[in-house]
């Protein structure tokens, strides 16, 4: 059997990590088993879809690198596929018209409340032996309901969260048809899982009340059920489930925040899945580790701090010439137009940093005039320092750029001044890169240009 996977998201509003980790792992497991894997959007909610919360979901599943073998397809461009399969059911006797009003529906329920029941449909137009059922309403256009099995259980060995029972007499009929002959999601989502063979359905545990319905309408249309593995919910920081409406952010926020694609995969995987003590790994690690046994039981929580670790592992394990590319485009939306020291300016700040935006900070202190901290020019440039100060400019003014002479026009600045290396070390870093925190001194003066470091050594 060839591993078919999807991913089906509702274009209902933006995505975030919570549901974007429901796209990761049945990626991954169709990756992992040489499998496909199938995009589908699921916009059959006309008034709250929209074409923006598409495009998110693409942009943010094109980001990531989680590209579908097949699709998108659109559930809105498959009403024919659906209409056909109900009038099959129709045939069959598998489902049957229900002329129950919404006002009387409504009334059932709060009788049933009342009684301490569970509110559900009480079968009044469900078709049986001998039943005499009421009167058509004259001009009242039906729902059509599903004629769920009566008696027995839905069973199933869910991949997260073991075996599941659920009694068939506590599902109702299940509508899947509205008046105007519109089908409703889980029988939309039955055909298509169908049609698209899918084996795998990997997605949230809020769909655990679906799936014995789903199962039921399968095996009433003569196929048998994919492997369901229904994932725990990912919380944010707060503890509560992630939403936009607790104020998750867009996948694609994380991306224009300068985290890196890979490193989101990496923590993402780790929201409900474990390879041992491993952390850090990368895409082609994860896929040659991953299976359905070692998915979590319990909710995974969001930590933004765990995030930025990961993040800046990923930072410092990266080429240079990789993060120049990332830096390149944040630098030019600021103005900068960078150059061929870009990778090197990388390398020596990529340490210091956990997202490529800190590090576009970073780096545009070598291509504009840095400010330096007033408290920080108190602090380190007094009258004892700034003799020394213009004599390190005149031998930087007359040396070769390169890091080894810098280091000795240094070294000759302390030889003559009497300073120890941090009495000089930090005055220079505030004029040059605006703060006495930098790396290495003559590591940093190598990069930066000789005109600017002179014009910023005469501001002492």
């Amino acid at each position: 059997m060839k591993v078919r996977t999807r991913f089906a998201p509702s274009p209902t509003g933006f995505i975030h990590l919570g549901n974007i980790r429901s796209a990761l792992y049945p990626w991954a497991f169709a990756r992992s088993q040489g499998g496909t894997f199938i995009l589908r959007i699921e916009d059959t909610d006309l008034e709250r879809s929209t074409q923006a919360a598409v495009d998110v979901i693409l942009e943010g599943m094109r980001w990531l690198g989680l590209d579908p073998d097949e699709g998108p397809f659109y559930q809105m461009q498959r009403m024919d596929r659906y209409r056909t399969v109900i009038a099959q059911m129709q045939e069959q006797g598998l489902v049957y018209p229900c002329y129950m009003s919404v006002a009387d529906l409504d009334t059932l329920r709060e009788r049933q409340m009342a009684n301490k029941e569970k509110p559900r449909y009480d079968g009044t137009w469900r078709p049986e032996p001998g039943k005499t059922l009421p009167a058509v309403p004259e001009g009242m256009q039906p729902v059509w309901r599903f004629r769920n099995p009566v008696g027995g259980s839905v069973v199933w060995d869910d991949k997260v969260k073991g075996r599941i029972e659920i009694s068939n007499d506590e599902l109702d009929d299940l509508v899947i048809a509205r008046p105007d002959g519109t089908p409703t999601y889980n029988f939309c989502v039955v055909v298509d899982d169908i049609d698209m063979e899918i084996t795998h359905v990997i997605r949230g545990d809020d769909h655990v009340n679906n799936t014995p319905r789903q199962i039921n309408i399968f095996r009433a249309l003569g196929k048998e059920p994919p492997v369901y593995a229904h994932l725990p919910t990912v919380l944010n920081e707060q503890g509560e489930k992630m939403s936009k409406r607790n104020g998750a952010k867009p996948v694609t926020q994380y991306r224009d925040e300068g985290f890196l694609p890979e490193a989101m995969v990496n923590y993402l995987a780790r929201l409900g899945w474990s390879h041992g003590d491993a952390e850090i790994f990368s895409r082609e690690q994860f896929l040659q580790w991953f299976n359905l046994d070692h998915l979590g039981r319990s909710a995974a929580q969001f930590d933004e701090a765990k995030l930025r670790w990961v993040n800046a592992q990923h930072m410092k394990a990266s080429a240079d010439e990789e993060l120049a590319l990332l830096v390149t485009g944040l630098l030019r939306q600021r103005g900068i137009a960078a150059d061929a020291r870009l990778p090197a300016i990388c390398g020596l700040l990529k340490d210091r940093c956990d997202t490529t935006v800190l590090l576009a900070d970073w780096a545009a202190r070598f291509y504009s005039p840095v400010t330096p901290d007033p408290a920080e020019v108190a602090r380190h440039i007094t009258d004892g320092v700034r003799p020394a100060i213009s004599m390190l400019a005149r031998m930087l003014a007359a040396c070769p750029w390169t890091r080894e002479d810098i280091t000795e026009a240094v070294k000759e600045t302390l030889r003559a001044t009497g300073l120890k290396m941090p009495q000089l070390a930090m005055p220079v870093r505030v004029l040059v890169m605006g703060t006495a925190q930098t790396p290495s001194l003559d590591a940093v003066l190598a990069l930066s240009l000789r005109e600017r470091v002179l014009e910023q050594l005469g501001k002492a």
